[in-house]
């Protein structure tokens, strides 16, 4: 970032990169502002806050209001408990911590509620079948007030940037420069929102180890670094 602001002359605001904490995105700030004062202009975040920055501007395109809330894990669950009840789901049998990961996987893997229940609805599998019922719900409630999931930062943003040539072309204009670190446990929602914001100017920078993957657990695809060009 650093060396294409100094000896590039990149403007540090068209510079973008991304990370997966907290945590890395301020040591990644710390580090790049100890090389040049000027990458305070320039956006360093997670995946998640960054979306969360584009939703805020542009998400009544999609018939949301900006100040939509985002639910945590524990009003996940309660809601998740409340329609295992509506269907009649045994808790015991089924956790509502089990059904939720299967949202969520579904979601990294760009499955909405209608995509995972044509696929699942009469399944041969009980559990998929209570997650095809169970998904379309929550989503339902989850739209009815005005909240998003942690999934779904990414998800919508994609949908924003399909139904929205313009917006996506604002934030493709924005961000000449694209860093993705880890980027080894991308899972493919990731790598799509990246490949839309790269394709204009096709400037993409990642960092990785194929070695060091730890998210296969939710959705990281290993292939996203080995075929990537």
């Amino acid at each position: 970032i650093a060396y294409l602001i100094d000896e590039k002359f990149i403007n540090p605001w068209n510079i973008l990169a991304i990370t997966f904490t907290n945590k890395a995105a301020r040591e990644m700030k710390e580090r790049a502002f100890a090389l040049n004062a000027a990458t305070q202009e320039t956006l360093i975040a997670t995946f998640h806050s960054m979306c969360v920055r584009i939703l805020r501007r542009n998400i009544e395109q999609l018939g949301y209001n900006r100040a939509f809330t985002i639910a945590d894990t524990s009003e996940q669950r309660t809601l998740m408990k409340r329609i295992c009840s509506e269907l009649n789901v045994d808790t015991k049998k089924y956790d509502p911590r089990a059904i939720l990961s299967a949202i969520s996987n579904a979601k990294n893997a760009m499955q909405t509620a209608t995509d995972y229940a044509a696929l699942n609805s009469h399944a041969n599998n009980p559990l998929n079948q209570i997650v095809a019922k169970a998904y379309v719900l929550y989503q339902k409630e989850l739209e009815n007030s005005q909240a998003l999931d942690f999934d779904d930062l990414i998800m919508k943003t994609i949908e924003l940037f399909e139904k929205d040539p313009e917006t996506l072309e604002y934030y493709q204009n924005k961000f000449h420069y694209i860093h993705v670190d880890e980027y080894q446990d991308t899972n493919d929602a990731q790598y799509q929102l990246v490949t839309l914001l790269a394709a204009k100017y096709k400037n993409l920078c990642v960092v990785g180890d194929a070695d060091q993957s730890i998210y296969g657990w939710r959705g990281a695809n290993m292939n996203n670094i080995l075929n990537f060009e």
